[in-house]
């Protein structure tokens, strides 16, 4: 029997059938909850086209540099969820990711803003 190779997200379940359908595929996120597990699981494997692919147009950056000092992506705890289902056009998700750089533990603490144009799921900004 294969062993799981659980999902960085966080989720009970293999990375394949969780965050890996949206990475490794065409498919698209249908919630912002899953987006945004998706985008942790990209930061953790440095994702950078995922990244700016699923970043709203009027807010992403030209680029985006994930060299630098190596981050060690941790763990990811969701907080809270408003809205953002399939049928949804706007949707807030509240998260905790801890991580870390040069052996110091960090954490961001988020609630990130999402829109769903054309059927199709975005990260816009986080909420200060």
């Amino acid at each position: 029997m294969k062993p799981i190779d659980r999902c960085p997200c966080g989720a009970a379940a293999d990375y394949s059938v969780c965050c890996g359908r949206y990475l490794d595929t065409e498919l698209l996120p249908d919630t912002a909850e899953a987006l945004m597990r998706s985008r942790y699981v990209a930061y953790f494997r440095a994702r950078t086209g995922y990244l700016l692919f699923t970043w709203h147009p009027s807010t992403r950056p030209s680029t985006l540099d994930l060299e630098g000092e190596p981050v060690r992506w941790i763990g990811l705890q969701v907080r809270r969820v408003e809205a953002g289902g399939p049928d949804d056009r706007h949707g807030i998700v509240e998260f905790v990711a801890r991580y870390k750089v040069g052996g110091r533990a960090y954490r961001l603490h988020e609630t990130s803003r999402f829109v769903r144009e054309d059927g199709r799921w975005f990260y816009m900004n986080a909420l200060v």
